[in-house]
């Protein structure tokens, strides 16, 4: 009782609740957290039928664990995608999601707005493996036409980007990717899978930082690979085994729960991101305001169609460059200046010395990061007071 039947499909907020949900004996209402490196087998015939994949139970936690299945299961129905392998962190699953199949030779295509971290897994580790890499303008599909080699295996992409939130075609890039025999590989965490499910688009894997929006309450860190059956087979499943960049139990736990909510805090969050675009885009001392929920956002109408919703994220420049951001983040009395986001409370970042500050400047500023940009990730709190705190503060430049 209790647990989603096979096959059925259900809706988004029911999947979000039940999705992965496995009760033991005991009938508990609430997910059982299984705190466990290792586990007991019947038989030495049971342990090696295991071993051998003969037998489907678990066999180490770095491996699997029950809680952490929990919640691959609910997040790989809340996309609709086949599976999903959970990591420490964002990061682990972005590595991992290039590592686990790239060698010596190939070729990745990318586009140039993204994470610190993604860049420089992107441009500084790969390359180490002998895996080259091209940066181009992800709003320009005849810059994705052109960045492909016969050996290219992945492009890759955020969209949303960070943190300039640039919009880029998923569908396009799909088709360029699977035209050159390569896989697409897209980080899904500004949009989350509340706004955009980018394997509807032909994305063949979906990454996330579990520990933005999914937790959205600052509590433990988290990532998130989603793919299909074969590349979990024959590429991810392995690499994770023997690398071991595995979620804790506990983890698992927490954002199994936080999942429960997402949907209500994501449209929320998006309602106030609104709302607050609109108010910065009043104030004298705001020199420009990027939403793509407003319709002077470049890729507005894209964005529109892809995500529904502009996004809890709100980035703005301000007069006084350097100087100005700074003290616009001095005098803030409510929202903290923090580099993190997806938060139920209001966290603001300044990317050129955060986020992007190991970027060179030349590099900054063919990105579009300016010394005078500010990324506001908006949270739950009343928008009015949001609104007051960034206005008052303002006035400091």
């Amino acid at each position: 009782m209790g647990e989603l039947e096979p096959g059925r499909r259900y809706g988004l907020k029911t999947r979000l609740v039940r999705g992965g949900l496995k009760r033991s004996a005991n009938q508990e209402t609430s997910e059982a957290m299984y705190l466990t490196s290792g586990y007991a087998y019947d038989s030495p015939e049971q342990a090696e039928a295991r071993f051998k994949g003969e037998d489907a139970g678990y066999v180490y936690s770095r491996f699997g664990n029950p809680t952490v299945s929990m919640f691959e299961e609910r997040i790989a129905l809340i996309e609709g995608a086949p599976v999903a392998r959970a990591t420490a962190t964002g990061m682990a699953a972005v590595t991992a999601a290039l590592l686990c199949h790239l060698k010596q030779g190939d070729h990745v295509v990318a586009s140039r707005a993204m994470f610190g971290g993604c860049r420089y897994v992107i441009e500084e580790v790969l390359p180490r493996f002998g895996i080259t890499s091209t940066l181009i303008d992800g709003r320009s599909l005849d810059a994705w036409r052109a960045g492909v080699k016969p050996n290219t295996k992945v492009l890759f992409l955020e969209t949303p980007a960070n943190p300039t939130l640039e919009v880029i075609d998923l569908r396009a890039v799909a088709d360029i990717a699977h035209k050159a025999g390569a896989r697409l590989i897209v980080d899904n965490v500004f949009a989350t899978p509340i706004l955009q499910r980018p394997m509807e688009y032909g994305a063949d894997i979906v990454v996330y930082s579990a520990t933005k929006h999914i937790d959205g309450q600052g509590r433990c860190l988290g990532g998130v690979v989603l793919c299909d059956e074969k590349f979990l087979k024959e590429h991810l499943q392995i690499f994770l085994r023997n690398t071991g960049p595995s979620m804790s139990p506990f983890n698992a736990w927490v954002l199994g729960k936080a999942l429960e909510s997402l949907d209500l805090r994501v449209r929320a969050m998006c309602e106030h991101a609104a709302a607050i675009a609109d108010m910065l885009a009043r104030e004298k001392n705001v020199t420009r305001v990027i939403y793509p929920g407003r319709p002077d956002h470049p890729q507005h109408t894209l964005a529109s169609a892809q995500m529904g919703l502009g996004g809890s994220i709100v980035t703005f420049e301000v007069a006084g460059g350097k100087r100005g951001a700074f003290a616009v983040e001095r005098a803030l009395k409510l929202v903290d200046i923090s580099n993190n986001l997806g938060d139920a409370k209001s966290l603001i970042t300044h990317p050129s010395t955060t986020t992007h500050f190991r970027l060179t400047p030349e590099a900054r500023a063919e990105l579009g990061v300016t010394d005078s940009m500010l990324r506001l990730s908006v949270g739950l709190e009343d928008p009015a007071d949001i609104a007051d705190d960034l206005a008052q503060s303002l006035k400091a430049i």
